[in-house]
């Protein structure tokens, strides 16, 4: 297995990220989180450490730089710039490509909230690299034009008791050209916190990694 600290570069910045690569992995999943959030968002490394036992590899990285963060804490100008944290998810998704360990797998992209926005725009820019994107209680919407572009197939994830976000992942999926499914989690909130919220987040997404792999390799 393989795990380290690494770094990405990004526009002029160089991102830290979490990279973790089991033996004989079948694909890496990119996590982009959410607002306010980072590579240590407890939720994210959760699931990604779950998704590990499956035998997929994980990058958790920061989309913002120190700086960004702490001004983004005062401001929030930063969280909702989709279409900077997509170019730095779409630098990640490159940087794996010219690793070694990562370049010969098929990336899975992962985001929650704000997250889920930033990987669609990304997997619309690289539709090649980008097997399927996953979308934990995402924003979509905020993929705007770039959704009509998505080609890889799309899961969304949304908590049951979560009802805005539910209508917004809704009429999304309404302008997915891509296959998609969406997948509601009964009395699960926004972040998940339930109990068995998020395993039932770790088996769907799994069970949608498997069925995805299957299909690229019959195809």
């Amino acid at each position: 297995m393989i795990s380290e600290l690494v770094r990405v570069p990004a526009d002029s910045a160089a991102l830290p990220g979490d990279l973790v690569v089991p033996d004989r992995a079948r694909a890496v999943v990119l996590f982009a989180h959410g607002s306010g959030s980072s590579r240590h968002s407890r939720r994210n490394r959760w699931v990604a450490a779950e998704l590990r036992k499956a035998g997929l590899g994980t990058l958790l990285i920061d989309l913002l730089t120190e700086d960004e963060e702490r001004r983004d804490d005062w401001t929030a100008e930063y969280r909702f710039d989709i279409p900077l944290l997509g170019r730095r998810l779409v630098a990640a998704i490159d940087w794996l490509g010219g690793q070694p360990d990562t370049r010969d797998l098929p990336v899975v992209l992962f985001g929650a909230s704000t997250g889920a926005g930033a990987a669609l725009v990304a997997a619309a820019e690289r539709p090649d690299r980008v097997l399927t994107v996953v979308s934990r209680g995402g924003r979509p919407d905020l993929a705007d034009d770039a959704l009509d572009a998505v080609r890889a197939p799309v899961l969304l994830i949304v908590g049951g008791d979560d009802p805005e976000v539910l209508r917004l992942n809704e009429e999304a999926g309404r302008r997915l050209n891509a296959p998609h499914a969406l997948r509601v989690v009964p009395g699960a909130t926004h972040l998940f916190e339930e109990p068995g919220a998020l395993e039932q987040v770790a088996e769907a997404t799994r069970e949608w990694c498997d069925e995805r792999l299957r299909s690229a390799r019959e195809g």
